[in-house]
């Protein structure tokens, strides 16, 4: 995603994140399903350019400058940070063969 053409990598994390969203909201914090209802500022799962609106935001410099990183807007205050992580790799990291 750092690297030159890295937003192609953005879209494609979104895609894979997108296809589990039911899991990833099931532990983004308790009661978070009820944060992520589109009533407030962030709804379901969507992706914009400096929308704050959206619950996966790209910044504008990193637009333009087609490289950098993403920010996911779901997870609540109460999560557990290693699961949050282990999802997001799970979701997006090709499979290794190692284990």
């Amino acid at each position: 995603m750092r690297e030159e053409g890295g937003i192609k990598a953005f879209h494609e994390a979104i895609d894979k994140m997108s296809k589990r969203h039911a899991e990833h909201i099931a532990v983004y914090g308790e009661g978070n399903d009820q944060r992520l209802t589109g009533h407030h500022e962030t709804g379901h799962i969507s992706f914009g350019v400096a929308n704050r609106g959206a619950s996966i935001r790209i910044s504008r410099h990193v637009a333009v400058e087609g490289k950098g990183y993403l920010e996911d807007r779901r997870p609540a205050s109460n999560i557990d940070p290693y699961r949050v992580t282990q999802i997001i790799v799970e979701s997006t990291l090709p499979k290794s063969n190692n284990g």
